[in-house]
Formats: structure tokens, sequence, C-alpha cells
């Protein structure tokens, strides 16, 4: 590699980097290519690792670099055919065959990754969407499978592929050649690689459009950024239907010649991985991992104890903001640093991180990647961008660069967040010191605005965080007649833990910097809402502090114990729905609730 893998530490250093055009530093400019230059460097080393299951080792499935690059050039071909040329959907866990899939498909017409937990209207939507051929899944008798039938069925007779020992693919794959593509070979960096949807767990996800080109770059800026290497092993345990666990526990590693080992189906979900953790990091020797912020907090709940962890360069951590407490008790308790880093799908994957070396600024998500660039952006009332921040001034989050992808395949959905000259409208706030540290300073849309005043709900949770029972932690704004929304948080608790709601209410409210943010609630969970890659699902928490609102005002007028539902219409927002309301009731019902923002309905 033109130039080696010097330490990254400062802005300089990255630009000594550039000084060398990044195509002169890629193996190839398209995934296959990155894929076969890794296959010829690294031969019969040990490639990728499946974990069957975490308690026993003997179930491991192995592949050399040799093997998998056949396997994966066999099912490009046998692909390329059973999708008529067309991108490959596919409905799987994390297994080895979601590699070989993936990155299959990535050297053809590209592929649709579907999380598995979506509804089977939104997984039909999102296969139409992008111009699916065919669909991969799990062997018949398995809940997926019934899934991905019934969403063949409903696109007119979709081929459906299934994995495994007896599946169609590895019959189909046996039959195809392991040396060269049977189709033509020419891999055009402008290509589409993968279609990942974006935009939430309910509606019509976006698709960002990776090209061949996005993921090569990709590929090599994390792995000069992280400085991988052959001797690395990167657990993956985060769901491949991410660009997350696709690109920057995947792509990125096998480009290195770094051993990929795959935490069993489910991932983090699997709680016999939760609690075998460090000892499946000190089993392989796992030197680097990368997670979200609730995983790194349910870790705490699972000491190291006498395993033998010192293989573990660091952690990764996106997402999502990590609370600093949770930060510097983890590397406190453990001795491993955690590196925070930020990105997004319409980026590829990572667009900045904090330095593998030098200084770790703990609660910034780092410094831009090399060759790529980042701004912020003055924004008006409306949200609407007006110009370019000063040093240190808070605004929207801006990125450019060789990752970011050249637009949704939805074109109708490009507009606000891909921008003149290139710029990529993140939605995020932040800022960036005069050391080039970037710091996240709220969600566009995550804002509490209570009487016209904005509430960053991370100063709530940076509080909440610190209380030494609690586990995770999130704030939103609920609803209220007279301050538009008004603050309140959910947690959930250590084990063990014994604090009520109102002890966290008077905690807060003493160490909230800002009166107007302290919360006028804080309730406990038993289960926090996350979605598939672990990310706490903030719209469910939104609909429930609607129902106590709504609930609220209804007992203030005797309407106790009545049924309220609330939910997230994505044309028109928050409704509220009430239960068995009668010609009587209904305009008692109507008054009572009708100074809320959300949408009331009578059933």
């Amino acid at each position: 590699m033109p130039g080696g893998f010097p330490k990254l530490a400062t802005l300089s250093d990255i630009e000594v980097v550039e000084a060398t055009p990044l195509a002169e530093r890629l193996d190839a400019a398209d995934v296959f290519g990155v894929l076969k230059a890794a296959a010829g460097r690294h031969g019969d080393k040990i490639c990728l690792i499946d974990i069957a299951d975490p308690s026993d080792p003997a179930t491991d499935r192995v592949w050399s670099y040799r093997e998998a690059f056949a396997q994966i050039t066999r099912t490009a071909n046998a692909l390329h055919k059973l999708g008529q040329g067309k991108p490959v959907g596919y409905l799987l866990p994390n297994l080895a065959e979601t590699h070989f899939v993936l990155w299959g498909a990535a050297a053809g017409a590209g592929a649709a990754p579907v999380n598995p937990l979506l509804s089977a209207d939104v997984i039909v939507e999102i296969l139409a969407a992008a111009g699916a051929g065919c669909l991969v899944t799990t062997a018949p008798g398995t809940e997926l499978y019934e899934t991905a039938m019934a969403a063949c069925d409903a696109l007119g007779g979709l081929p459906l592929i299934t994995v495994g020992e007896a599946g169609s693919l590895r019959a189909a794959t046996e039959a195809e050649p392991d040396d060269s593509l049977t189709y033509a070979s020419a891999q055009n960096p402008e290509d589409i690689a993968a279609y990942f949807h974006t935009g939430g767990t309910t509606g019509a996800p976006k698709l960002a459009q990776q090209s061949k080109a996005n993921q090569a770059a990709m590929a090599w800026m994390l792995r000069y950024t992280l400085d991988l290497g052959c001797d690395d092993v990167v657990l993956t345990w985060l769901p491949l239907f991410h660009a997350n666990a696709a690109i920057l526990t995947g792509l990125a590693p096998l480009a290195a010649g770094a051993t990929l080992v795959l935490g069993g189906p489910d991932g983090f979900r699997n709680k016999v991985l939760m609690h075998n953790f460090w000892r499946v990091v000190e089993r392989y020797g796992v030197t680097v991992f990368s997670g979200v912020p609730t995983i790194f907090s349910s870790l705490l709940d699972h000491p190291v104890k006498d395993a033998n962890v010192s293989s573990l360069r660091y952690g990764l951590v996106g997402a999502a903001p990590m609370p600093r407490s949770v930060i510097e008790t983890f590397q406190n308790r453990t001795g491993i640093k955690i590196l925070e880093l930020y990105g997004m799908t319409e980026s590829t994957c990572v667009s900045t991180c904090n330095p593998r070396d030098g200084d770790c600024r703990v609660g910034s998500i780092g410094l831009r990647l090399p060759y790529h660039q980042v701004k912020i952006a003055r924004v008006d009332a409306h949200g609407d961008i007006i110009g370019d921040a000063s040093p240190e001034e808070a605004g929207v989050l801006c990125l450019k660069g060789p990752t970011v992808i050249p637009g949704y395949k939805q074109a109708e959905r490009n507009e606000g967040a891909f921008l003149d000259g290139g710029w990529l409208n993140s939605g995020d706030l932040g800022r960036i010191d005069k050391d080039g540290y970037v710091w996240l300073t709220g969600r566009a849309k995550d804002l509490i605005i209570r009487s016209g005043h904005n509430i960053d709900p991370g100063l709530i949770e940076e509080v909440l965080s610190k209380h030494d029972q609690v586990e995770l932690v999130a704030a939103v704004g609920q609803p209220d007649t007279y301050a538009g929304e008004v603050p309140v948080a959910y947690v959930t608790l250590r084990q063990g833990a014994s604090v009520t709601c109102n002890e966290l209410e008077s905690y807060a409210r003493g160490a909230v910097a800002e009166r107007p943010a302290a919360p006028k609630a804080v309730r406990i969970l038993d289960e926090m809402p996350v979605t598939a890659v672990g990310k706490i699902f903030k719209p469910r928490l939104r609909e429930h502090a609607a129902e106590c609102a709504a609930r609220a005002a209804l007992n203030a007028i005797g309407h106790i114990g009545v049924q309220v539902i609330a939910r997230t219409d994505k044309q028109i927002g928050l409704v509220v729905e009430v239960a068995n309301t009668t010609k009587e009731n209904a305009p008692a019902v109507t008054e009572a609730l009708e100074e809320f923002s959300f949408q009331t309905v009578l059933l």
C-alpha cells in the first residue's frame, strides 16, 4: 500500500495521506476487485469464522480467503442468472452465506439487503423499489422462509432462493466456476453495489444507492484510519442488512486480510453471546469490535472477570451519541479504548472517527476521514441552509467525498438531502472545534421545543446516564397544551436496582443545567424499544408520551381507564386513538384533547 499506514492523530496527518491521490492507494475501484486482491494476497489465511453457538466452538464453520472468494465468485455467477441480471434481495440472519450473497450480488446488479424484522408490506415495498430479480432467504420450515414466500407471492411470483446445506443456492453455485465471472466482467465503478434501506422501521424506507466506487473507497479509508491488518480479528455482531456491519466490520477488514468472526445468526440479540462476550473475545483473540451505545451499556452488566481480553485494541461505537459517563465507566472497568465515530448509510458508512493514536476526545465524533470533507452550515428558522457556519458555531453537519452516494433509488427523496456542490445534508446538528474535531449537538428532528425554547435531549440523557442504577436513557418531547412539548425521560435500570421514578426525577431536576430541560417525568421501562441494529427507537417513546398526555387529560374530566393508543402516520404524523367513545362523551373527549398538537381519532 503506497505510503503505508502512518499513525493517525491529527488533521495534519490526514493531509499527509491526501498528498497521494486516492486512486493510487486503492487495490481496485470496485468491490469485486478489492476482494480479489485480498484473496490473492492472503490465500490460505483464515478469512471467516461463523459461530453457530457461542458456547460451543465445535460448531464453528471456517473459510480461508481463497475458499471465501471462490464462493463469492460462484455466488455472483449463480445470482446473476437466477435474478436475470437484476438486483438481488436478501432476507437473511448473520451467516457466512450472507457475506457470499452480499458481495456476490455487489459484483453484479447490486444487493438489496432487507431487515428481517420489518413487516411483510414494507419488505415488499423495498424489493419493488429496488427492482429485485430474486430474493434469497433461509430454508423451508423457518419463519423467514414463510415471510419471504409471502413477499414473493405479493410480487407476482418473484423467484425465491434458499441457502443452507440443501438450499437451492448451494445447488446453483456448485455448477458455477469459482475463478471468474461468467457474465460481462468489466466492473464500472459507478454501477450500484448495494441498495441499503434507511429511514426508520415503519413506512416506506428510502433506498440508499451505494456504488462500487463508494464501497471500494470506504474500505480503504477505514482500513487506513483504523490501522486494520492481517493480524486483526474483527467480531461482527450487528446485522448484515445494515451498512455498519457490512462495511465497517465486513468489507474493510476483508480488504485488509483480517479474520472476521460472525457472532451467530442473531448477533447481539442472542443473550448467550452477551453473557459469553468476553470469553468469545478471549477464545478467538478478537482485536476489534463495533457496537451501538445500548450494547456497550449492556456489557457493563457482564464484567470481564478473569477473561483474558488483552488482544482487544479498541471498540468502535456509532449509530447514536454515547453518554460520556458510559464511555468513561466502560473504559475504566475494562481498560479497553473506545473510538467514537460517525457516519450514515448515505455516506457509505463512516465519515469521522476519533484517532486511534493521539488525542481521542471523549464526547466528540472525531476527525474527518482522509479524502472526506465535513462542514457545518447555518440554517434559518425553517431549517433551510443559508450559508457556512464559523468555527465553533453550531449548525447542520454536511458531508462530501468519494463515499457520499449518488442519491436514493427513489429520486424524489433526494430533495433537501443532496445539496449543490456535492454536499450531503446529514440532518444532524453539530459544531467543529479549532482542531477539527466534530461534536454532535443533536438531531434536528429530535429537538424538544418547550414554549419556543429548543432543548437538546442529550442534556437530559447525559445527566441520567450518570446515575449508577440507570442502564439506558432516552429523552423525548411529550405533547403539552400550554408549552407545546415538555421533556420526559425513559430509563431502564441495571440488575438489582431499586431506585424509583420520583427519585430519578429529583436527581435529574437537580442536575440538568438548563431549567426548562428538567424532565417533567421519568418513567422506568422493563425494556427499551430498539431498532434491529440496537439504536433506541424514539418514535415509540414519543407515542407512549402522547398516550400518557392524552390519558392524563381524559382522567381530569372523569374518563378514567379509557383505552388510548398512539401511532405515527407517515403522512400526518402523531395520531392518538381513543376507544369506546359514544355520542354522549365524544364532545367532552374532543374538547379535552383538541389543544394538543397530535391528531385525535375517536373510535
